[in-house]
C-alpha cells in the first residue's frame, strides 16, 4: 500500500518512520525543497516531492500541516485525488475540521494522535513517537466501513492506542486535559513573572525545580500552537476555564476562610482522582 503524507514535521516524519519500517511506500509532501531532501536523507519517505500530485497514487493520505492550513491543504489535494482515496488528519480540534471537509470527501475520517514533543520540524521526528499513547478517530455515521477500517489497522501498526469518538465529545474532553493546561500553564508562568520585586523574583527562578517544572512545561511551548488551540477550540475552552476558575474560586476561598480541614478534604479527593487522569 502506498500512503501519502502531506506535512513532514514532528507527526508527519515520525508517521514516516514508523510506516515505512512496516513496508508501506511512503510518498511526502512539504513545501520546502530541503524538508523532502532531508526527509529522503532520514529514511522517513520513499518518495517526496513539493507538488500534490506526487499523492495521487495514495490509497490514503495522512494530513500533518498545522490546524490552519488542514482545511485549504485539502481543498487543493483532492483535486488530485481518486474518490476512493481515503484521507484523514491530525489536528488537535476536530469540530470545524470534520464539519468543513466532510462535504467535500466521503472517505474523510478525522484522527488525532496525542503524542508529540516540545520540538518542532523534521529533525525532531522520531520512531516510536505513538507507541501507547492515545489516537482518536472520529468517524460518523456515514463514514465508508472500509475507510474506517483500513485506518483502523494503521493506527493499531503504531503500537497506538485506538480510541473512537464523536467529533464534539473529542474537543470538548481535550478542551479539559490537553488545551486548558496550556492556558494554566502560562499563567503560572505569567503570575510568577509579574512579581514587583526583582530580588524575590530572581530567588524564585533560582529556587524553581521539579515542581514549577513539571506544572509549567506545556505553557512554555510552541505559542503559535497555543494560540490555535484556543481559536479552532473556543468555546469547549471558555467552558473548561469557566470550570478551572470556579475550583480555583473554592481554593481561594477556603484558604481565605481558614477553612483548613475542608482543604484537606478537597486536596484528598483530587490525590485520589488524579490517577484516574495518569498511567
Amino acid at each position: 500500500m502506498k500512503i501519502g503524507i502531506l506535512g513532514l514535521g514532528l507527526i508527519g516524519g515520525s508517521l514516516g518512520y514508523e510506516l515505512r519500517s512496516q513496508g508501506y511506500h511512503i510518498l511526502g509532501v512539504t513545501r520546502r525543497q530541503s524538508t523532502l531532501e532531508r526527509a529522503i536523507a532520514l529514511g522517513i519517505v520513499d518518495e517526496a516531492s513539493v507538488d500534490m500530485s506526487l499523492l495521487a497514487a495514495a490509497e490514503v493520505v495522512f494530513i500533518c500541516t498545522p490546524i490552519a492550513l488542514i482545511i485549504p491543504q485539502l481543498q487543493q489535494l483532492i483535486n488530485y485525488l481518486p474518490l476512493s482515496t481515503i484521507i484523514t488528519d491530525v489536528g488537535s480540534v476536530k469540530v470545524p475540521i470534520v464539519q468543513a471537509i466532510t462535504p467535500l470527501w466521503e472517505n474523510f475520517i478525522g484522527g488525532h494522535p496525542m503524542a508529540g514533543t516540545a520540538d518542532s520540524g523534521i529533525e525532531a521526528a522520531q520512531r516510536g513517537l505513538f507507541l501507547g499513547k492515545p489516537y482518536i478517530l472520529t468517524p460518523d455515521a456515514s463514514t465508508p466501513k472500509r475507510a474506517i477500517s483500513v485506518l483502523e489497522k494503521i493506527v493499531r501498526s503504531l503500537g497506538a492506542n485506538l480510541h473512537l469518538c464523536e467529533p464534539e465529545k473529542h474537543d470538548r474532553a481535550v478542551s479539559l486535559i490537553s488545551h486548558l493546561p496550556v492556558v494554566v500553564s502560562a499563567a503560572l508562568i505569567g503570575a510568577s513573572m509579574a512579581e514587583t520585586d526583582p530580588q524575590v523574583r530572581q530567588l524564585a527562578q533560582n529556587l524553581a525545580s521539579s515542581g514549577f517544572r513539571d506544572t509549567s512545561r506545556v505553557g512554555g511551548g510552541n505559542p503559535e500552537l497555543g494560540v490555535m488551540m484556543a481559536q479552532y477550540n473556543r468555546q469547549e475552552l471558555l467552558n473548561a476555564l469557566q470550570q478551572y476558575r470556579h475550583n480555583l474560586d473554592e481554593l481561594t476561598n477556603l484558604i481565605e476562610q481558614e477553612y483548613w480541614a475542608a482543604l484537606e478534604l478537597k486536596l484528598q479527593s483530587t490525590a485520589i482522582a488524579r490517577p484516574k487522569f495518569i498511567d
